[in-house]
């Protein structure tokens, strides 16, 4: 039987296996959850008729109250029409009666408001107060013609008589609901109020509703009649709360209940909050409806709350959600059931099958004999052979002649111990084209076994995992994309060479080559372009050696060639010499010609070392002193490189220490416009405080940061610190004055060359139009696309662009006249044998001609005498500078001699 661990639950989710179990449980689920929404939506029904019957409610008793209060407010106007006139004494019994707080609530009192004229003022004062109201006073006092004090207000509290006398038609929200009542006679409700009679901190909201008093009881046919015969009015005040809050709390006490004047939603016109509401947006149901009543319009809003929604949760709708989706597990897994005993039964039934047909292994099944009975069929897919036609084969023609001897053991092995599997042999096998294969095969007796009842053979091709045994070699050992050994193998082939060496005395030399120049390429034109130069050099170099010799590539542009059994140097020279005459040469690299060299170091063995590391150490200095010379060559290893490293060594760490510690100053010389003999600029120049030696000048230690690749921290060092001297010298009051920095080439081409003038330029705040970037000529090998773009850049900046070393090497004239520069600089070298040498004046002459033509400036440095100043004044050079004008100034030394040269002029 089979177990779980042989049918895992992962492979039984598969959807090839599991589909029909998902279909029924997505689909039970499906049913349930819209039962569970219908439910939903049956108590969401429910729960909105409960919302909209008690807000319809509210308003009928709201409705119904206001309605019963204005017949209270008609009964007592009844008492002016009957008896014409009514004293405070029947007033106050006929109040009493009625019982207000009882029947009534939310009523603050009823109350009568008499018109009197402004002649009868002062006589209608005087009664009242004889009626025992001693402080009566109309307030606030108008200019008439009439008055509607308040006279009478009941129950007699204290607030409300305070309300007595006020004259309500001045307040023009009275005024209005009091001339509306007196000309339609009919009972008039006014806009939102606050009572006098309100304490400090009760100011709620209320009402009040009048209902007009005619002369002689009748009500007037006209709108003039009513205006004349107006006696005067009852009225009913009302505080909103006491009102309400009954209501609400009988009918609906967990709406939120908010009742607006004027049907308009808005603070100011809210007469009534049930405070129920603090979370304004959150709620499930909301009605507003309209109450009208006395001529005034009402918004009653209610909305559902949080507590109203608990009390009409039903919790049906969990039940039918969680009952759905058990039943739909149950389904599902039930569906799983089936489906796993229908796959166990397929795979027991396949057991067989899968075994013999596996597409790894060729399964055969041989007789007592030897002769083949049963073939897999993946026999067809390794071998080519129809499993069908395999029992007619010879079985021993198939295997190679060599192989069978140990193959036949296997299989006598095999029938002597039945049942178990004998150690697998290799074997070469011949396939259907006649191509041997390599195969492992282990062999089984299953004699007795029924079904099989033959020695199994089990055959396990190893071609293709003698392929990419023999491709990881080939990664091992090999450079991928050149071919050649890698560091690994040559250093195998190294230890060996050695090893011969100290044991027969046989001599070899070891050199290391690098490319000049590699990286220049490399970055602007591509890598592509750079893995085709490499390539191509892999090839020269293995066509300058023997077979017996060993060429390798390190990584990079670095290459080594082994040459084996080489007693004397001068035959290690001669290949050397026919290495750099193949390589170098001319190459098209994407449509680009390039000039490619090399530079190569030498070491003998065993005369110089018999220790591999070493020896690839040695040749590595002798590859340095090579570029140190010029490139393009090729030097012996001498002990003296050995000393002359160690010491570079300890420079770089003392370089290294000096830029952490910040022991870098700039000096400054001095740069004069000869028209006006004044100074118009200064050259920064950098300078070491070695605690030792002092102060160290550039050029003993620019080519060591050159090679360790810390020119790049100094030049930003240095650009840095220039442009915080200019500002220095703005605040000294020196605003004209420009600083020229100079940059290697190394510098310049570096790919973040740009950015780092562009931040320094920012973080300083300094003006770019007082910096001078000076480059030396050989700038104008590099590659003129990205060359161009560079300056053109720095150019936008508004940095004034300076070609120092004008004169020496090769210069392109195309490209000088291309590119966005602004200032040349003639080599001190010609200056120097001014006017002694006549080469030298003739080029100093033919280049300030030159840079004439093209519209630049021409700075010569190096001036010392009064000979060449007066010569170069004369061949037409506008600016100079050297130590004839200034030596090289401190900061401090710079302001004071800045001073003196405004004083009088430099060179009378």
């Amino acid at each position: 039987m089979m177990t779980n661990k042989e049918l895992p639950l992962r492979q039984l989710l598969k959807p090839r296996y599991s589909w029909l179990a998902w279909i029924v449980f997505l689909a039970a689920s499906a049913t349930a959850l819209a039962l569970w929404q219908f439910s939903i939506r049956l108590v969401d029904d429910r729960t909105e008729a409960r919302f909209r019957t008690q807000s319809l409610q509210l308003k009928t008793a709201i409705e119904e109250r206001l309605l019963n209060y204005e017949q209270v407010l008609a009964g007592s106007a009844g008492l002016f029409s009957v008896s014409g006139t009514v004293s405070r004494e029947q007033w106050k019994e006929y109040i009493d009666k009625v019982d207000i707080n009882r029947y009534y609530p939310g009523i603050q009192g009823i109350g009568y408001v008499q018109r009197i004229g402004v002649r009868d003022m002062a006589d209608h004062i005087a009664s009242v107060r004889a009626g025992g109201i001693y402080h009566y006073l109309v307030r606030p006092l108008g200019t008439g013609p009439d008055y509607y004090p308040m006279v009478y207000m009941e129950p007699g509290s204290t607030g409300n008589r305070k309300a007595l006398g006020y004259d309500a038609f001045s307040d023009p929200v009275h005024r209005v609901a009091m001339e509306r009542a007196r000309d339609r006679a009919i009972p008039t409700v006014t806009g939102k109020v606050v009572l006098v009679q309100e304490s400090v901190g009760e100011d709620q909201a209320s009402f009040l509703m009048y209902y007009p008093v005619y002369q002689g009881g009748a009500v007037p046919e006209s709108r003039a009649e009513r205006r004349m015969l107006l006696q005067g009015y009852v009225f009913s005040a009302f505080r909103m709360n006491n009102l309400i809050d009954g209501i609400v709390g009988l009918i609906s006490p967990f709406l939120d209940v908010r009742i607006y004047d004027s049907g308009v939603v808005a603070r100011d016109a809210l007469m009534y909050g049930s405070n129920l509401g603090s979370l304004d947006d959150e709620y499930s149901f909301q009605m507003s409806q309209k109450i009208t009543h006395g001529g005034r319009e009402w918004l009653l809003q209610t909305r559902s709350t949080p507590a109203f929604d608990f009390l009409a949760a039903d919790p049906r709708p969990p039940i039918v959600l969680g009952s759905g989706l058990v039943i739909s597990l149950l389904l599902g897994l039930f569906v799983f059931s089936l489906i796993r005993s229908r796959l166990i039964a397929q795979v027991s039934a396949g057991r067989y099958r899968a075994i013999t047909e596996g597409a790894a292994n060729v399964t055969l099944v041989m007789s007592r004999q030897g002769d083949p009975l049963y073939a897999s069929p993946s026999s067809r897919d390794i071998l080519g052979f129809d499993p069908e036609t395999v029992a007619s084969l010879e079985f021993r023609n198939l295997v190679h002649m060599e192989d069978w001897a140990q193959l036949q053991r296997g299989f006598e092995d095999a029938i002597a111990a039945p049942g178990q599997q004998v150690p697998a042999v290799r074997a070469r096998i011949r396939d259907f084209e006649g191509r041997w294969r390599d195969m492992e095969g282990t062999f089984t007796a299953m004699l007795s076994v029924p079904g099989v009842n033959g020695v199994v053979l089990s055959l396990r091709d190893l071609t293709q995992l003698k392929a990419a045994q023999t491709e990881l070699h080939r990664l091992a050992f090999y450079d991928p994309l050149t071919g050649l050994a890698n560091r690994q193998l040559f250093r195998d082939r190294l230890n060996h060479v050695v090893s011969r060496s100290r044991r027969t005395g046989e001599g070899s030399a070891l050199m290391f080559l690098d490319l000049d120049g590699f990286k220049r390429i490399n970055d602007t034109l591509g890598h592509d372009a750079g893995d085709e130069l490499l390539c191509q050099v892999a090839q020269w170099l293995k066509g300058c050696v023997r077979e017996e010799d060993s060429v390798a590539r390190l990584g990079g542009d670095e290459f080594v060639v082994l040459l084996s059994r080489i007693d004397a140097s001068d035959a290690a020279g001669k290949v050397a010499e026919n290495i750099l005459a193949r390589l170098c040469q001319r190459l098209r690299l994407n449509d680009h010609e390039v000039s490619i060299s090399v530079s190569i170091g030498i070491t003998m063995i065993p005369h110089d070392s018999e220790d591999a590391g070493t020896l690839m150490k040695y040749a590595d200095l002798a590859m340095y002193r090579a570029k140190e010379l010029g490139r393009n060559t090729y030097q012996f290893f001498t002990p003296a490189m050995n000393i002359k490293a160690a010491r570079r060594l300890l420079q770089q760490e003392e370089l290294l220490t000096a830029l952490d510690g910040d022991r870098f100053v700039l000096h400054y010389q001095p740069k004069v416009d000869l028209a006006s003999q004044r100074v118009i600029g200064v050259e920064a120049f950098l300078r070491w405080h070695h605690p030792e030696k002092g102060l160290v000048s550039a050029q003993q230690f620019i080519g060591l940061a050159e090679e360790t690749g810390l020119i790049i921290r100094l030049g930003e060092l240095a650009f840095r610190q220039a442009c915080i001297q200019v500002q220095a010298l703005e605040r000294a009051g020196f605003e004209a004055l420009k600083i020229a920095i100079n940059f290697s080439v190394a510098q310049v081409t570096e790919a973040g060359f740009l950015d780092m003038v562009r931040r320094v330029i920012t973080e300083t705040g300094v003006s770019p139009e007082r910096l001078e970037l000076e480059m030396p000529a050989e700038v104008l090998n590099e590659d003129p696309r990205m060359l161009r773009e560079l300056l053109i850049s720095l150019n936008d900046l508004g940095v004034c662009l300076i070609l120092d070393d004008f004169g020496t090497g090769s210069c392109s004239l195309v490209s000088l006249q291309q590119l966005p520069l602004d200032v040349i600089k003639i080599d001190h070298r010609f200056i120097r044998d001014i006017p002694y040498n006549v080469s030298a004046t003739d080029v100093a002459s033919a280049v300030i001609a030159l840079a004439h033509k093209l519209h630049l400036t021409v700075v010569a440095e190096g001036v010392e005498t009064l000979q060449q100043l007066t010569f170069l004044k004369s061949a037409g050079c506008t600016q100079c500078q050297g130590n004839l004008f200034s030596y090289p100034l401190d900061e401090d030394a710079l302001i004071g001699f800045l001073i003196r040269q405004y004083e009088k002029p430099l060179i009378s």
